[in-house]
């Protein structure tokens, strides 16, 4: 085989750094934020680290070079943390009896004009009336009476502090259960409702998990120091983990079928996603469509997530374009079995 040139050398040293870093990314959501915090960091990198190895892998092949291999073989064992990071098979199918659920983090319906524009509450409300979904999951939600007759069954639970902020279910069926998880120590929360369905009683998990408190559009995220910063997310990372596993065991009581809606504050590369999602299926990746960004970032960040129990069909996921929040909505169709 012919010599690598030094600048080769040097790049097949740092394609095998990055392709390690890959590997390591994927095995780390096996690992509790409450055991070793930093493994959030190391996990939220995986889209970056999928990137550089796509373009090592490029880069080899393109002069037909062996150590095309090293990516090859890290980008093989992420197969299916690629599939989250990109929806490669949309389905189309529309079925009059689906269940069309929608998850948004509607921030306060812009109550403090983070949004330079006027009447967002009414363009939100006029949205779900032309999307029509059957249910209607909102995080950071503000109270309003303009969904009310829309949906004649709702459960709300908010809490003040500094202001009203909470969660928000509506259903256009009747529900017969309802109530809250009261996350420790967060202005974040999940909520659950049950809802009859014809011959169909569902459980649905509203689900906010504690927010990280930074502004990624300020330098240094807001934080003086970097090490501030670490501190805050570190700590809301933890948080999270203890959230997640709260839910985890409070649907061990529910008979039903579950669906899970909400912001997760945190990638499908995290543990909590996988805590979470463990016996469940994420309507983006079974059905969705390009880079599903739910948050309003340069980068496309995933955060917001529909899951289903796995003898639910997932005909149908959509990611919706609309700038009524600093998050995007989205919406399945849901066929039970």
């Amino acid at each position: 085989m012919k010599k690598l040139s030094p600048f080769d050398a040097l790049m097949k040293f740092l394609n095998s750094i990055i392709a390690m870093c890959l590997v390591l990314a994927i095995m780390v959501k096996y690992v509790s934020p409450n055991s070793y915090a930093f493994s959030v960091f190391i996990s939220l990198s995986t889209p970056i680290l999928i990137a550089l190895n796509l373009l090592f892998l490029i880069y080899w092949v393109i002069q037909i070079k062996r150590p095309f291999l090293i990516s090859a073989l890290a980008l093989a064992i992420s197969f299916m943390a690629i599939q989250q990071v990109y929806g490669f098979e949309p389905k189309e199918v529309m079925l009059s009896k689906d269940l069309k659920i929608m998850s948004f983090n509607v921030r306060m319906f812009n109550v403090f004009e983070w949004i330079k524009q006027e009447n967002i509450e009414e363009d939100i409300v006029a949205f779900f009336k032309k999307t029509t979904p059957d249910i209607l999951c909102l995080q950071e939600y503000y109270p309003t009476k303009k969904l009310d007759k829309i949906y004649p069954h709702r459960y709300k639970k908010t809490s003040i502090k500094k202001t009203t902020f909470g969660q928000a279910i509506y259903s256009k069926y009747p529900i017969i259960n309802s109530g809250s998880l009261n996350f420790d120590a967060s202005n974040n929360n999940a909520i659950f409702v049950d809802i009859v369905r014809q011959k169909d009683t569902l459980r649905i998990y509203n689900v906010h998990l504690e927010s990280l408190g930074i502004n990624p559009r300020k330098e240094n995220f807001g934080e003086k120091t970097r090490e501030k910063l670490r501190l805050r997310m570190e700590k809301s990372f933890k948080k999270q983990g203890k959230q997640a596993e709260k839910l985890v065991e409070h649907q061990k009581k529910c008979a039903y079928k579950i669906i899970i809606c909400g912001d997760f504050n945190n990638n499908a590369f995290s543990w909590v996603y996988q805590q979470l999602k463990a016996d469940k299926l994420d309507a983006f990746t079974e059905a969705g469509e390009g880079f599903g960004k739910t948050y309003d970032y340069p980068f496309p960040l995933r955060i917001d997530f529909i899951l289903s129990d796995k003898n639910i069909t997932i005909n149908h996921f959509k990611t919706y374009s609309e700038k009524l929040s600093d998050h995007f909505p989205i919406m399945a169709r849901l066929q039970l079995n």
